[in-house]
């Protein structure tokens, strides 16, 4: 076989440092469509982007061109650099040093993404850390509490 055939939906899941409640309109929507132009121009086609005040969701496809770790810092990196331009009150913005990346069964794409669309909602009853805890036991991955959150 000659051909290199992969299809990789990937949630990804980070916060701001120290979860500061920092992602509000009108910069909220033009972050999800920069975090998505990211994904785009690195080969991983973006399905969804949403979050919280203080959190980010990706759903995407994993190219099979880039290793997610490169992913993860572009995303990051550029998306920190370019938000701390839209004014005073990001000056001081940075991502968290970690993340969450979990693979998604293409027959729960629609089920991922009607959960990052009601983030807002979803957000009214449940903190980013239970969230964030309820992900990790869902996908059976063992962590050091004291080691999660920055």
């Amino acid at each position: 076989m000659g051909q290199s055939l992969v299809k990789n939906y990937v949630h990804l899941v980070f916060s701001t440092k120290h979860r500061e409640p920092l992602i509000h309109p009108p910069v909220e929507a033009e972050l999800h469509a920069y975090l998505g132009g990211i994904c785009n121009r690195l080969g991983c086609s973006v399905i969804k982007v949403g979050g919280y005040t203080d959190h980010i969701h990706i759903l995407c496809m994993l190219s099979k061109k880039i290793p997610l770790m490169k992913l993860m810092e572009e995303l990051k990196s550029h998306s920190s650099k370019w938000i701390k331009t839209k004014g005073t009150g990001y000056e001081n913005f940075y991502w968290q040093d970690g993340y969450g990346a979990f693979s998604v069964n293409p027959s729960e794409i629609d089920v991922v993404i009607d959960y990052i669309s009601n983030q807002h909602e979803h957000h009214s009853k449940k903190t980013f850390q239970d969230e964030y805890r309820a992900f990790l036991q869902k996908y059976h991955v063992e962590y050091n509490e004291k080691y999660v959150w920055d």
